[in-house]
């Protein structure tokens, strides 16, 4: 009678530790053979594929940057858009040289990357065609995404979807403007219960406030929405380049509009107080220009211990 040799636990052992090994070891081969395939050089005809990409890109929404430009020229409210699209630009280099899992696939196509351009192309000719500029700019914002996905992988939209979503901060929103007026009313009636706390003889009366001698008007200027709308771009990159939990990161973002506020009432209350006594010229004239940027960059000053505080205390090595 014939008895098969019985295995001992140490055999087993050895033999599940050798099947561990040689899967783990056609993991590593599977990952090196997919992170060579994407680190794989164009050849010459993608090179051209890819440079018709950009050049049908650029004469379709050729109207859009037009528009864009002449708003950040214009519209005071979004000056600091023409900083946003180098910021993003910087950004998605970045990733794309410092993370690993973000190198591209080139040309690697998916269904969900061309669903995502071609809805994001219908939409951008149908508002082009419409007129409506500033929709059709964040539907070129979906035109980016869709490239990106299409020409570089899905993937890689996925560790550059910051970078891309960011863009959406360089369009000027039409609502925006008609939040000026109820802005610059709140920031009058604060910063008039400001002034007259430390014994200001003043009195407000919708955006008019009267003070002895003279008579004067809150505009739209004093609403505050040009450095409520920069603060959020700002705190937006913050909470991107920072390390941290999510709920402090979305606390970030959010905090900048109470603090753009209160620093615009800050700048008021200032401005109503050395005009009351060093005269409407001496406040008006040069200070109130210069002003904006002295009490947002103290809002900025206040951004360093609200880091701490919400807990995104060191940078991110993989962005920056």
């Amino acid at each position: 009678m014939i008895q098969e040799p019985i295995s001992t636990p140490s055999q087993n052992t050895q033999s599940s530790s050798k099947q561990t090994v040689g899967l783990s070891d056609m993991a590593v081969t599977e990952s090196s053979i997919s992170a060579a395939a994407g680190n794989q050089p164009l050849r010459h005809h993608q090179r051209w594929y890819i440079v018709g990409i950009i050049v049908a890109f650029g004469l379709l929404t050729w109207p859009t940057w037009q528009w864009l430009w002449r708003e950040w020229m214009a519209n005071e409210y979004y000056s600091h858009g023409i900083l946003v699209l180098p910021a993003a630009i910087f950004l998605a280099w970045r990733r794309l040289t410092l993370d690993p899992e973000a190198q591209p696939s080139w040309l690697h196509y998916d269904y969900r990357s061309l669903l995502l351009l071609g809805i994001s192309l219908i939409l951008y000719v149908y508002w082009l065609n419409d007129r409506a500029y500033y929709l059709a700019a964040f539907a070129m914002v979906g035109l980016v995404a869709g490239l990106v996905g299409t020409t570089l992988s899905w993937r890689t939209l996925r560790h550059l979807i910051f970078p891309i979503c960011y863009l959406a901060m360089m369009v000027p929103i039409p609502i925006i403007e008609r939040t000026t007026y109820p802005l610059a009313l709140f920031t009058g009636v604060c910063s008039g219960a400001l002034v007259r706390f430390f014994g200001l003889p003043i009195h407000i009366v919708g955006n008019a406030v009267q003070m002895p001698g003279t008579d004067l008007l809150i505009g739209a200027q004093c609403s505050g929405i040009n450095s409520m709308i920069t603060l959020i771009a700002l705190t937006s990159l913050c909470a991107y380049l920072f390390n941290g939990p999510l709920w402090g990161k979305i606390g970030l973002v959010l905090l900048a509009i109470p603090l753009s506020m209160l620093g615009n009432i800050l700048r008021v209350g200032n401005l109503l107080y050395i005009a009351y006594y060093w005269g409407v010229d001496a406040a008006f004239t040069f200070y109130h220009d210069y002003s904006g940027f002295v009490f947002f960059a103290l809002v900025l000053l206040l951004l360093l211990p609200l880091l701490r505080l919400l807990r995104l205390k060191s940078l991110r090595m993989d962005v920056i």
